[in-house]
């Protein structure tokens, strides 16, 4: 469950190794990039990695099909995907090698494109699209950080689902003309 197989490699007793999120820090916990593979091979999915997560092309790919094909909105993926970009790079003292690595590596695009746009579970007005994603691309950051695990999309993920029905009270437009349908039949009983 936490050690994956290089892709392509066609030896019987494959070398299994860490996930790039994992082998980001040396021992003094300082990012470097002496065990990682190339940005190329990161967006191309020639690295370890769990199912589904490794070829960031092939995500983004989908992501663009399905936004053309209007199953999704490119909302919650943009600001998920952006806030990390913005946390990770101000962490980071804006060194973009280190955000690059750190948007390429583990589910976050996965979890941007495909998990966080649910019909059932993410929110359906604009804004609050907007506060679900800012809000799973900080618990992301915040777990990938400063936790325990290297990987933190699925938590963020769930963690904000919990939130939704709140965030839609608070984002859901009121129907034009409300207020005064109850002032009239306030009126009226009067």
């Amino acid at each position: 469950m936490a050690t994956w197989v290089k892709p392509l490699s066609y030896k019987t007793e494959a070398i299994t190794t860490a996930s790039p999120l994992a082998s980001m820090y040396n021992d003094a916990g300082e990012f470097t990039t002496d065990n990682l593979p190339s940005l190329m091979d990161m967006f191309l999915g020639n690295r370890a990695g769990c199912l589904g997560e490794v070829c960031a092309a092939a995500l983004l790919l989908g992501g663009i099909y399905l936004i053309i094909r209007k199953v999704i909105s490119p909302v919650i993926p943009l600001t998920f995907i952006g806030t990390v970009a913005v946390f990770m790079a101000v962490k980071s003292g804006f060194d973009m090698q280190f955000t690059a690595y750190q948007l390429l590596s583990g589910g976050l695009l996965l979890g941007a494109i495909f998990m966080a746009t649910d019909y059932t579970t993410s929110p359906i007005s604009f804004k609050g699209k907007i506060i679900f994603g800012i809000g799973c691309g900080l618990i992301a950051s915040l777990i990938r950080c400063f936790g325990n695990l290297p990987e933190g999309v699925s938590f963020a993920i769930v963690l904000m689902n919990i939130l939704v029905p709140h965030i839609e009270a608070l984002t859901t437009p009121k129907p034009f003309g409300t207020e005064k349908k109850r002032k009239a039949k306030e009126d009226k009983a009067a």
